[in-house]
Parts: structure tokens; sequence; C-alpha cells
């Protein structure tokens, strides 16, 4: 079998056994940027149904399963103005007293 094979074939089952421990199933296999060039492959293909990317903190020989379980989506923020308290307390003048009104 050669080599690019028997890349597949293990990334193949590192995904069938991620998917019996993890409720989060992988969408990246991340492998050196040699050990890509090596099997002929490139950035970006898929391989068995997971998106090829290079990663050269990853050691030649290995490769590493991503999800989102190990790294959420970055969400979109929205940034917001803070609101403060004023410095001062606000003075409410009083309305005009009326008849029958309690007075305080």
């Amino acid at each position: 079998m050669s080599a690019e094979g028997k890349n597949f074939e293990a990334i193949v089952k590192a995904k069938a056994d991620h998917n019996k421990h993890c409720p989060f199933p992988p969408h990246t296999v991340r492998m050196n940027p040699f050990e890509i060039e090596r099997m002929q492959w490139e950035e970006g293909d898929t391989i068995a149904g997971l998106l090829l990317e290079a990663d050269p903190k990853i050691g030649t020989g290995a490769f590493r399963l991503v999800c989102d379980g190990m790294e959420p989506p970055e969400l979109e923020t929205e940034d917001f103005e803070a609101i403060t308290a004023p410095a001062e307390p606000i003075e409410i003048p009083a309305g005009p007293v009326r008849e029958g009104d309690p007075h305080y």
C-alpha cells in the first residue's frame, strides 16, 4: 500500500474513533506541510470528508483531527457602547402639588 493510501486509511480510522468518543464530528485534519507535500496533496483538499490544513507545529508522520469541541468557531460579536452611571445624582423637580395628594 502507498504512503498516501496508508495515511488515508489512518485518517478514516481516526475519524471513526473520534466520532465514537466525541459528540462533535471533526471537520479538519491538520498535518505538517512537509507531509502534505510528500503525499502529493494540497492544503484545502478534502481527505475522508475533512478539510486538509497545514500546521508546521505538528510533527512529520502525524496528523490531528479538529472538531468544534476542541476549537469552537468564532462567533460574530457586536460592539456596544457602555452605559455609565451619572457622576452626580439626577434631581427631578417635583410636579405641581394637587389638592388631595399626600405630602411627603
